[in-house]
């Protein structure tokens, strides 16, 4: 889908913004069905994981279904859907970001490789950063095989600590790409202002 312009909202040229080196395009209302079914089917486990999450933190707690997180979403401006697709070629790579688009934020998101790395596409890890309070940052690079997914904190994850759980703040981003085209399913949960 990603040469089809009518399934996309917007499409971000990376380069153009310092995000890094790429493409990716956020899908527009309706989403594909394929792209709403797995959304509205994954997110139910990760808001009782997000719960889990809350209870550690202290933080507030999630709808039990995606409808009620949308209309949430709504009523505080953010009606933009935020599923998308990156699409990487030689040389591409993503900067270390953190996917928040308005006040309302679920705190989980989800990345499925398209692409069967070694044979589509050599590089591109996935990259992820955890800045730990006091100390220096540590990196977790993984390598998705096609059809894996990857659940990403948005903001931070709970550690726990000797008083309790704190936040360790939490990026990510991909490696740059050595040759071949990588494309990835980004299913963000809340929408965007």
């Amino acid at each position: 889908m990603f040469d089809d312009d009518g399934v996309f909202r917007s499409t971000v040229v990376m380069q153009r913004y310092n995000f890094g080196r790429g493409t990716y395009e956020y899908y527009a209302h309706p989403l594909p069905s394929l792209v709403r079914v797995l959304r509205e089917s994954l997110y139910p486990p990760l808001a009782w994981m997000a719960d889990q999450r809350a209870s550690m933190l202290g933080e507030r707690t999630f709808p039990d279904t995606l409808a009620e997180l949308t209309e949430e979403c709504a009523a505080n401006g953010q009606h933009r859907p935020t599923p998308l697709v990156l699409s990487y070629g030689e040389g591409d790579h993503a900067c270390l970001h953190q996917d928040i688009y308005g006040d309302i934020e679920f705190p989980l998101q989800i990345a499925i490789m398209l692409n069967r790395p070694g044979d589509d596409f050599t590089g591109g890890e996935n990259v992820f950063v955890d800045q730990r309070p006091r100390s220096q940052s540590t990196a977790v690079v993984v390598k998705p095989e096609l059809g894996q997914g990857m659940i990403i904190p948005v903001r931070h994850r709970p550690v726990r600590g000797r008083n309790g759980y704190r936040r360790h703040p939490v990026r990510h981003g991909t490696g740059a790409v050595e040759s071949g085209r990588r494309q990835t399913l980004g299913l963000i949960f809340h929408d965007a202002r």
